[in-house]
C-alpha cells in the first residue's frame, strides 16, 4: 500500500514539475502572450460587431495588454527556440530580428497613440480596430507559419 502511494507521489511530482517546466518555455510564454493580445481584440471586435456595448474600459484595456506584450514580446525569441511546443514562429524572425522587432515596436505605437485618442463609442472602435489589425498583420504575414 505504502508503495503504490509513493508511487503515486512521485509520478504526480514528475507530471506537476513537467507543466512547471513548459509553462517557462519561450515557445510557450509566446503563446500565452499572443492569447492575451488575441483575447484584448476580440474584446474591442465584440464591441465593434456590436455583440457587446461601447465600453471605453474595456476598450483602454485592451489597448494596454497589447501595448504590454508587444513592448516585451521580442525578448521571448532566444536562439534555440525556433521549434516545440507547437510554435507558430517562422525561422525567418530570427534572419531579420531588427525588423521583426521593429513590428512589435510599431504595434506598442499604434496601441500608444489609440490609447491618446481613445475611442469615444463604437465607430471609432472600429478605426481603432481596423489600424491595430494592420499592424498586427504586417507582422503574421512575414513571421508566423501558417497551420
Amino acid at each position: 500500500m505504502k508503495l503504490r502511494f509513493v508511487v503515486a507521489a512521485a509520478v504526480t511530482a514528475a507530471l506537476g514539475m513537467g507543466t512547471a517546466f513548459a509553462a517557462g518555455e519561450p515557445q510557450v510564454v509566446r503563446q500565452e502572450m499572443m492569447e492575451k493580445v488575441g483575447d484584448a481584440m476580440g474584446a474591442i471586435g465584440a464591441i465593434v460587431k456590436g455583440k457587446k456595448p461601447f465600453d471605453a474600459a474595456v476598450v483602454k484595456s485592451s489597448l494596454t495588454t497589447m501595448k504590454e506584450v508587444a513592448a516585451t514580446f521580442p525578448e521571448h525569441f532566444p536562439a534555440g527556440s525556433e521549434t516545440g511546443f507547437k510554435s507558430e514562429a517562422s525561422p525567418k524572425i530570427w534572419e531579420n530580428m531588427d525588423d521583426f522587432k521593429a513590428k512589435a515596436a510599431n504595434l506598442v505605437k499604434v496601441a500608444d497613440a489609440q490609447l491618446a485618442a481613445l475611442p469615444t463609442d463604437q465607430a471609432s472602435t472600429g478605426a481603432t480596430m481596423k489600424t491595430l489589425g494592420e499592424a498586427c498583420s504586417s507582422c503574421h504575414e512575414t513571421y508566423r507559419l501558417k497551420k
